[in-house]
Formats: structure tokens, C-alpha cells, sequence
């Protein structure tokens, strides 16, 4: 019944321009970036995990002096889990994240040869990737097309009328078919950033939004206000 449910709310999808959705973003951000910082797949994989629940912000205070303590996936895999959790003690649940990243790195050393796959069947072999965190790594490390779905991204979708479903898999699903996978990786660092500083979860700055003309959100709110 879920899935039908989600099926049904996504039709509404069928008469969105996605070439006007990507042209309006263009506008806001004509060459997108990553708030984190990192020099190499290696140093993203770790970063993305430390930033659940933790602002980017935080993230980048500390990442620079962890990865002077430990350089390499192979420095992390021989790494006392104390040592672990003290480098990175001060973003939110850095015990679960210390555990986290010593596996996936033992795990990277031994099927890997501490190299970070750039395929979303190996990437998600990683103890603690997902689909959201590999696309993170292939978009972001490799310039490759992928369809990251975050909580910015999954907001932005359902108030755009791109997607009626709350399940990230199904949104990833849904935005890969309307958008042509040429527009992949654009439009996963691009609506991250529109979803974080312009379509924010509260208060969104719709008078500077380029899209506010076609978005069924704004609408929605102007109805139920007169």
C-alpha cells in the first residue's frame, strides 16, 4: 500500500520541466561546491560520516588535524579506537562515528587495498555507506553521475512537486528519471546548496528564489493565506 501510496503522490511529476529547473539553479549556482572540505576520496568518505548530525562547520574545525594524525585509510585501520575517539571527541556521537570509520577503513585495507571504490555496489559495501554517502563519494571524489538524496535534497523535491515520497531510495529513483543523467551530478550539488541556503527547512528565502514562480510550495501558501 506504501508504495502505492508513493507512486500515486510522484505523479504529479509528470509535467515538470527539468530543463527550466536546472537553468533556474544555474542562476543561484552556476558552479556548485561541497561545504567540506577534503583533498581526496579517502578524506570524503571520512568527512561524511562525521557530518551526520554535525554541522560542516564543526566538521572542518577538526578533519584537518585528524587526517595529519592519520593520513591514510591504513593509519586509521592500525589505530587504537581510543586514539580515534579522541581526534574526533567533539562532533556528535563521536563514539558510533570512531567505531564506524575504523571499520570501514580496516574494511577498505583488506578487500581494497585501502583505495575507495568508485562503484555504488562497492561503495556501499563500506560498514556505514549507504546510498546517500556513496553518492556523496562518486559526485563529489569522482565526478561521476549520481543522485545524492539528503534531508535538503528530499525538501526540496517534494516542495518543488518532484516527488511526493518521504523515502530517500524512491526520491534518488524518481529524480533520476526526470532529470537526464548528463544533469546528475550538477543538480545533487547544486540542490543541496539551494536546499541549505535558500529553500531552507524553516523560513525559505522565497522573494530571492529563482524558482519561486514555478514552485507548487509557494503557491500552496498563498492559497491557504487569502
Amino acid at each position: 500500500m506504501k508504495g502505492k501510496k508513493d507512486s500515486k503522490k510522484a505523479s504529479s511529476n509528470k509535467g515538470i520541466n527539468q530543463a527550466q529547473i536546472i537553468s533556474r539553479l544555474k542562476e543561484h549556482y552556476p558552479q556548485p561546491w561541497t561545504d567540506l572540505n577534503f583533498e581526496n576520496p579517502y578524506q570524503l568518505l571520512v568527512v561524511t560520516i562525521l557530518a551526520a548530525q554535525t554541522t560542516d562547520k564543526k566538521v572542518n574545525e577538526i578533519s584537518p588535524q585528524f587526517f595529519k594524525k592519520f593520513p591514510t585509510p591504513e593509519s586509521v585501520a592500525e589505530a587504537p579506537l581510543e586514539e580515534i575517539e579522541e581526534a574526533i571527541k567533539s562532533v556528535n556521537f563521536y563514539k558510533r562515528k570512531a567505531k564506524l570509520i575504523k571499520e570501514c577503513c580496516e574494511f577498505l585495507v583488506k578487500h581494497f587495498g585501502g583505495k575507495v571504490p568508485d562503484s555504488i555496489d562497492q561503495l556501499t559495501k563500506l560498514p556505514g555507506v549507504g546510498r546517500k554517502t556513496a553518492n556523496v563519494i562518486l559526485v563529489n571524489a569522482f565526478n561521476k553521475p549520481a543522485v545524492v538524496v539528503d534531508t535538503h535534497v528530499k525538501r526540496v523535491s517534494q516542495r518543488l512537486g518532484l516527488s511526493g515520497s518521504n523515502n530517500p531510495d524512491k526520491i534518488e529513483e524518481e529524480l533520476s528519471r526526470i532529470f537526464g543523467k548528463e544533469d546528475w551530478t550538477y543538480l545533487s550539488k547544486a540542490m543541496v546548496l539551494f536546499g541549505r541556503y535558500i529553500c531552507k527547512a524553516k523560513n525559505p528565502d522565497c522573494a530571492n528564489c529563482k524558482l519561486a514562480d514555478i514552485c507548487p510550495y509557494l503557491e500552496k501558501n498563498k492559497r491557504e493565506k487569502r
